[in-house]
């Protein structure tokens, strides 16, 4: 059975929807899910779960990446997690913590990369006038956005869409592929799923 730690920055609802996937014959189960912010709404959904939590509140560093993740570390490496999954997880990680957990790190990005890697996905994608959007689940690299794409769901941009009803149809689609393509990783595949 895969151990799995979820990181998170707000409500958690890719988290949530992680953890209701991993029962019954499901190849993994989380064991942590931790947040860089101790206020992140996901914390308390975690919490209420009975999920184990933990946080590391990157202010206190002050742009000292390496101190944020060493902290970050001593509540995750404790856990024996063999995934690392970001789910909505708002911090950039360092090439050394990234190449610490390669092959075992998964991140959703809501878009259809290698378009608009990066933050202000929706805007660009209405400003580019695209027919069509979606998100992307891609094993975590050190170049931002840029590891092997292993799913992808895509989603019509409508007449009318505004980056918030763009925004509320990716993350639906999120809620659907992230599990999807965790479970498929958890079994040993790697190969890239499309819904």
């Amino acid at each position: 059975m895969k151990r799995v730690a979820i990181l998170i920055s707000g409500g958690g609802s890719n988290m949530l929807k992680l953890v209701e996937s991993m029962t019954g014959d499901h190849p993994a189960r989380p064991v942590l899910v931790a947040s860089n912010d101790p206020g992140a709404e996901g914390l308390a959904r975690a919490a209420a779960l009975g999920l184990a939590t933990a946080s590391v509140d990157h202010h206190r560093f002050k742009g000292d990446r390496a101190a944020f993740e060493t902290e970050l570390l001593r509540a995750l490496l404790p856990m024996r997690p063999d995934i690392i999954c970001l789910a909505g997880f708002m911090r950039v990680l360092t090439p050394a913590f990234v190449t610490r957990f390669q092959g075992r790190m998964l991140n959703i990005h809501p878009s259809l990369l290698p378009k608009y890697p990066g933050l202000h996905t929706h805007a660009r994608a209405l400003a580019a006038g695209d027919t069509e959007a979606g998100c992307s689940v891609h094993e975590v690299t050190p170049e931002l956005d840029a590891g092997p794409i292993l799913g992808q769901a895509r989603v019509p941009v409508l007449a009318g869409d505004t980056e918030a009803t763009l925004a509320a149809r990716v993350l639906a689609a999120e809620h659907r592929l992230y599990p999807a393509v965790l479970r498929r990783f958890a079994a040993g595949e790697r190969g890239l799923l499309t819904l």
